[in-house]
């Protein structure tokens, strides 16, 4: 079987980070995104020929890759040119796909190994159907709901982005990982736009449904996440970091403790005097402390400093950025190149302890969580004593200036001096 990653979009939700990467080739626990989703399928579904439908940087991910054969895969590139929709994304494959049937799969998902095998377990016992994944998800109201038949397991109706009296009950959700023949093909080429413009893969399969069809739904029982929110970041690297297994290659000096599973590697320094608590990845050449504290679930990249008297907790800090000294870093995701200025604290909690708002597209999101800090882009410093409240982003190649409190979003290439919030 052969694999079709829909990795095009431009992951908007998702910025600052996305401006300067596409959203699969953003790091957790020490690896893109898309390698994780490569690792699994031919770890655990034994699928090693993909097909990656780019779009948005793809020569990042082009790059990264290339022919897939140092991971021992076949990858193929295709472009989807205009972006409209996962259908049409889907149907860009349609000349490459010459096998009957075909995992499809968003390359915005972290499953676990045992969601894939499941899958293709299921498929070789009804081989002549197509496979649509369902999930119970905290918010339908943001993924398909797919009903269907309890004792057939036939997928009956697709509600894509439901609203009101359509989420009803305890409803399953589309969750972006499918086996489809080649049948789907001509579904999509019947299919109209949606009222948001695009061509929805939900929409063609339930042309199939119409068609009579067999589209038997497969249950996932075990991980899954959709990392289209700035925060689902920080829960995929907390899950990736507990799963693997943590090598220490770099150099410990004496008198650091430390604790819990905890990864370092080669050519990189852990300074006297620094505390250390699992599960932690630390990546290729990066200079920690003397006297830092890393605690609850960090991943540091390569070629990264984090000086002294710091602390950095459950945060994601790019390759080589640099935390020098006197910062506090917490529940944040920190992109590559960013130098904070001494003193730099990333504010994490409301005096109200009331959940964190973050604005994602020019609406006001909830996040949730009663501690979430920033996400700051590429390329990006903070003058001394910087604070940067709850929620609040910072765009690539920007500038805050030093003893600013930054209350609102910075844009890219911006410079903020520290103008006060009415």
């Amino acid at each position: 079987m052969k694999a079709v990653i829909l990795v095009a979009g431009s992951g908007k939700r998702l910025r600052p980070l996305t401006y300067t990467r596409p959203k699969p080739m953003i790091p957790i626990a020490g690896k893109p995104l898309l390698q994780i989703i490569l690792e699994l399928l031919k770890e655990n579904a034994g699928i090693s020929d993909i097909f990656l439908i780019v779009g948005h940087e793809q020569e990042q991910i082009s790059g990264y890759f290339q022919d897939g054969s140092q991971f021992g895969l076949n990858i193929q590139y295709i472009t989807q040119g205009e972006q409209l929709g996962t259908g049409h994304a889907a149907l860009c494959a349609k000349g490459a796909i010459q096998s009957e049937s075909f995992l499809l799969m968003n390359g915005d998902i972290l499953i676990s190994g045992k969601v894939l095998t499941g899958l293709i377990k299921k498929y070789e016992s009804l081989p002549q159907s197509s496979l649509i994944s369902i999930i119970k998800a905290p918010d339908p109201s943001i993924y398909g709901i797919v009903k269907f038949d309890k004792d057939s397991e036939d997928a009956i109706k697709i509600i894509e982005k439901p609203k009101g009296k359509e989420i009803s009950g305890d409803p399953w959700t589309n969750a972006g990982l499918y086996i489809f023949n080649q049948k789907i093909f001509d579904a999509i080429q019947k299919t109209s736009k949606s009222p948001r413009g695009e061509i929805e893969i939900t929409d063609s399969i339930q042309i199939l449904i119409n068609q009579g069809e067999s589209i038997k739904i497969h249950k996932i029982e075990d991980y899954w996440l959709d990392l289209g929110k700035p925060w689902d970041l920080l829960d995929a690297n907390r899950y990736l970091l507990n799963q693997i297994e943590p090598k220490m290659q770099g150099t410990v000096e004496e008198n650091v403790k430390i604790i819990g599973k905890v990864g370092i590697g080669k050519g990189t320094i852990v300074r006297s005097g620094s505390y250390l608590v699992g599960p932690l990845f630390i990546g290729e050449n990066s200079d920690l402390g003397p006297n830092c504290y890393i605690r609850d679930s960090c991943s540091i990249g390569n070629n990264v400093r984090i000086g002294n008297a710091c602390e950095i907790k459950n945060s994601i800090i790019f390759d080589h950025s640099t935390i020098p000294h006197l910062s506090y870093v917490g529940d944040s995701v920190i992109g590559s190149h960013v130098n904070l200025g001494a003193g730099t604290i990333t504010a994490n909690l409301r005096f109200d302890k009331k959940t964190i708002q973050v604005l994602i597209k020019g609406e006001r999101m909830d996040s949730g969580r009663r501690k979430m800090g920033t996400m700051i882009g590429d390329f990006s410093q903070t003058g001394i004593g910087a604070t940067i409240m709850p929620g609040v982003k910072i765009g690539p190649h920007s500038i805050v200036g030093s003893n600013a409190t930054v209350f609102e979003d910075v844009p890219p290439n911006s410079v903020f001096m520290g103008k006060k919030r009415d």
